[in-house]
């Protein structure tokens, strides 16, 4: 071909590529671009993890501490240590910190009484710091002690990435000098974003009434006789607190708790549903407090949009060919086996031919031959099906044991076989051994 036709065929070709790229939608991960050191979102209720970013980095938290006091709020509710109505002592220096208005807080009097429930509302809704080491000092005699419970919990609930020096999410030196003892002047809690996100995930599930509580707009506090304190919820994706932040309002949008200092940035933990699908979403160090929660909007339309709850087997499957168990000593050598519930997931949307079933068998449950010993009843569990995906994407969650995984059981009962027919079995199996045994050597002959 001439030099002639070669170059206006090339133009075209790199025209045709040109254009072929820029058609191609880009890969939703990089395409969020969010603008946040570290970020992740979950699905609310398997814990499976569908977007992440830097999320075992450990950063400060600020208010979104306010997470794990919430939970011991709860935990010491149940437990009867406090109960709602109780009357709550303010301490000198908790009246002092809630009067400090360059800090969130409800201002607070030690000649008034306030209620367990009234202070959780301010912690809850406006961040209230002041009453939030007054519940503190209430459920553990002091912040020091309600720190250490604090780290205990965090342990317990598998955490990992953490640490707590204080109640509120401030930073130690915004104190006075009246920083729980045994922390340092200076510091701040610190949580990784997976962290967060895990106690976000047991603080929903343990105590769900808080989406009631973090979901209210807008409350009075009532702060003494006749004094009323206005309570603007810190999360603006919350519609109606005020008109110039409706711009925020997203729809679905549950909690949950936002946090704010010099060196956490603006951070947020949000909660939202839509359906049958609900998110927890986690965005820290964000450069202001707008931008955490437009970037938080990135990450739940993500969500929302790419991926679905999707029921990829229904209750009785079983792989091709494993559907039955042998039995020995039953009045039936085999029964049939099946799982017992559907197996459901959030997955990314167009994925469900990537998904399959293996079967585990309970080995317990299996002599050295790999049979079932009878009696055997209806629904017996003997071992589980675990969802397997051939995708590229790396399928993570937030603790190993949320990996899908579903019961498969017995169908029927298989009943202890009586000594005759155990007998003729075994005469069978004599005379089937003879007649095999001559068959060999007459097969020998020719």
């Amino acid at each position: 071909m001439s030099n002639f036709f070669k170059k206006p065929l090339m133009a075209m070709l790199m025209v045709v590529l040109v254009l072929t790229l820029a058609i191609q939608p880009e890969r939703a991960e990089a395409s969020l671009n969010l603008d946040a050191e570290a970020a992740i979102v979950i699905d609310a209720e398997s814990g499976k993890i569908l977007y992440s970013k830097m999320i075992d980095s450990v950063l400060p938290i600020a208010s979104m501490t306010k997470m794990m006091s919430q939970y011991l709020i709860f935990e010491a509710i149940e437990d009867g240590t406090i109960t709602w109505d109780q009357e709550v002592p303010i301490s000198d220096f908790v009246r002092q910190l809630s009067h400090d208005k360059s800090l969130s807080n409800v201002s607070l009097r030690q000649d008034y009484p306030y209620t367990v429930k009234e202070l959780y509302e301010s912690v809850t809704i406006y961040s209230a710091n002041g009453s939030m080491i007054a519940l503190a000092d209430l459920i553990a005699g002091s912040e020091a002690a309600f720190v250490q419970k604090m780290n205990e919990k965090a342990a317990e609930l598998g955490l990992e990435d953490y640490e707590f020096v204080n109640s509120t999410g401030l930073n130690n030196s915004d104190m006075a000098g009246n920083h729980p003892e045994g922390t340092e002047a200076d510091a701040e809690n610190v949580l990784s974003a997976r962290a967060t996100a895990k106690l976000a995930f047991h603080l929903i599930h343990d105590y769900p009434e808080i989406l009631e509580t973090a979901s209210i707009p807008v409350k009075m506090f009532q702060a003494g006789p006749g004094e009323e304190e206005r309570m603007e919820n810190w999360n603006w994706m919350i519609s109606g607190i005020k008109p110039d932040l409706e711009r925020f309002a997203y729809e679905g949008i549950q909690g949950l708790k936002t946090g704010s200092t010099d060196t956490a940035g603006a951070a947020f933990t949000g909660v939202a549903k839509r359906g049958d699908l609900q998110l927890i979403s986690v965005v820290m160090r964000t450069p202001t407090r707008e931008a955490r929660f437009t970037e938080t909007k990135k990450l739940l339309d993500y969500g929302f949009s790419q991926f679905s709850k999707t029921e990829l087997f229904s209750t009785g499957f079983i792989p091709e060919g494993e559907g039955t168990l042998p039995v020995i000593g039953g009045k039936e050598q085999e029964v049939s086996i099946s799982s017992t519930v559907p197996v459901s997931t959030v997955i990314k949307n167009g994925e469900e031919e990537l998904y399959s079933v293996e079967l585990v068998l309970d080995e317990e449950q299996l002599n050295e031959d790999g049979e079932l010993v009878a009696p055997i009843e209806d629904g017996q569990e003997v071992g589980k099906l675990e969802l397997v995906y051939s995708g590229e994407e790396v399928i993570d969650y937030l603790y190993p044991s949320q990996k899908v995984e579903v019961a498969v059981a017995t169908e029927t009962s298989v009943e202890a076989a009586g000594w005759f027919t155990m007998t003729m079995r075994a005469i069978g199996g004599f005379f089937s051994g003879i007649w095999t045994g001559v068959a060999d050597t007459v097969g020998g002959w020719f």
